[in-house]
């Protein structure tokens, strides 16, 4: 079992958080079933519900109607920290989306490294 947390940026933001409250109940029951289903999975849940995206970079794999919702995450030991997530709209995923996904990783492994997470 896994552990997940949202990132949150040095003023104590979350991307996540906002993402999610815009969503309508019924999307956000989805996700949040989603979500549970990494943090038992881990690394095994398979495809197509999740897959490497670049390097560490993983993305969660959220499908709605017609619409695909996409959130981004990265292991920390037993952790899982979910960077953001979006609505995708193409075949592939923006690339500014998985360099936003890098930048937080950065930020966040420059933060945590060697000690607890409190968030």
């Amino acid at each position: 079992m896994y552990e997940l947390f949202f990132y949150e940026n040095r003023k104590g933001e979350s991307q996540i958080d906002s993402f999610l409250d815009k969503l309508q109940p019924k999307i956000q029951a989805k996700v949040e079933k989603w979500l549970e289903k990494l943090e038992q999975e881990g690394p095994n849940l398979p495809r197509p519900f999740a897959d490497i995206v670049k390097g560490k970079i993983r993305e969660l794999r959220i499908r709605f109607g017609s619409n695909h919702y996409r959130f981004l995450y990265f292991f920390f030991n037993k952790k899982i920290i979910i960077t953001h997530g979006f609505l995708k709209k193409t075949n592939k995923i923006f690339p500014g989306e998985i360099e936003k996904a890098e930048r937080i990783r950065e930020d966040f492994l420059k933060r945590y490294r060697g000690g607890e997470i409190k968030l």
